[in-house]
């Protein structure tokens, strides 16, 4: 029965997923009593948390703890630390460095409302997931390192702190602004070579010529960068979300230059899909058992540019574009897997 109420959720967000793949747009749902439907939370006009309003108690320590953790991470579990017990992440990144303004900048992937819709379905594990699963998924790849223990005291102050940004928001809310928001992808191959002109142009000021960022100090001094580098070493690893180019060119797009933000973008679609395309064609750090990710296969993200492949199509194609064909083919399985679900024959997920 376990298999059967997981299987139907990853059937919707795979239906979801399909239909979202490239415009983004919500997948139509059954009508529910008012009373029932989700309530709808917009983070575009609402109020920031302020880490400041919190009082000097257990709560407001854990939680301001856990902003410290977000907001330096390097400095605190770095692979550059002096006590190595505390190396959990793999690069010299912080939490923020993606999630913007202390996880609450609209549409830079913010942690406001998290709280509020966890436990969910993550297709990436075929499984329900908790938030402290989801703070790990990130410790492995977008950090590069290691989980860190369930019960650990940086574990409670992430979750506190993602408590404390998701207070007000009710259970299941739909949250307008959370992750990032919708572009309109070229029906194309990312253009390599228009995507390092953009880099040139726009990017590299900040993220050096050779995408290595900007330190604060000097390596091994565990200051981490004034501005993130975008490959090599000591960057997010090939497991990471933004290692996925439809998700990259949204973030980039609404987000980069730095303090660009929804309202105000300066890279045309095109553009953003090409540098996202340049940045991710560099050498970065290798997760393993990437085969392992998406066992349901049939839902597996269209832009998720690594073996098996179920569609037929080639990895470049998944790496690079064009991808609205894929997006067709994911429609297609997303239905027809639907249907075997409908007649109990859907097989098992691979393991």
């Amino acid at each position: 029965m376990k298999r059967i109420r997981t299987s139907a959720l990853a059937t919707a967000a795979g239906l979801a997923l399909a239909s979202n793949a490239i415009a983004q747009a919500p997948a139509a749902t059954p009508s529910v009593p008012e009373a029932l439907a989700p309530a709808k939370v917009s983070l575009l006009e609402r109020p920031q948390p302020n880490i400041d309003t919190l009082a000097d108690d257990d709560y407001g320590r854990l939680a301001r703890r856990g902003h410290e953790l977000a907001t330096r991470t390097f400095a605190h579990i770095g692979p550059e630390v002096k006590d190595k017990t505390k190396r959990y992440a793999g690069n010299n990144l912080s939490c923020t460095s993606c999630h913007q303004e202390s996880a609450t900048k609209p549409f830079a992937i913010p942690w406001v409302g998290v709280t509020s819709t966890f436990p969910q379905y993550r297709g990436r594990e075929d499984a329900l997931s908790t938030v402290e699963e989801r703070v790990n998924g990130c410790m492995e790849r977008s950090m590069n390192g290691r989980a860190l223990p369930l019960d650990s005291p940086e574990m409670k102050a992430f979750v506190t702190y993602i408590h404390f940004l998701s207070r007000g928001i009710p259970v299941g809310a739909e949250i307008e602004g959370s992750a990032t928001k919708a572009v309109k992808v070229p029906n194309r191959r990312a253009d390599l070579a228009a995507g390092q002109a953009v880099f040139q142009a726009q990017c590299q000021v900040c993220h050096g010529e050779n995408g290595e960022g900007r330190r604060v100090g000097v390596a091994g001094d565990a200051q981490g960068y004034i501005f993130p580098p975008l490959w090599g070493p000591d960057t997010f690893n090939n497991g990471a979300g933004m290692n996925r180019i439809l998700t990259a060119v949204r973030f980039i797009k609404h987000n980069m230059p730095q303090g660009v933000n929804y309202q105000s973008p300066v890279l045309s679609d095109d553009e953003a899909f090409d540098v996202a395309g340049y940045i991710l064609s560099k050498a970065r750090p290798v997760k393993a058992n990437l085969e392992k990710d998406f066992p349901a296969r049939w839902n597996k993200p269209i832009d998720a540019a690594f073996p098996p492949y179920v569609d037929g199509a080639p990895a470049d194609q998944h790496k690079y574009g064009p991808f609205p064909p894929l997006a067709e083919k994911a429609r297609e399985m997303a239905a027809k897997h639907a249907e075997s679900l409908k007649e109990g024959k859907a097989q098992p997920a691979a393991r």
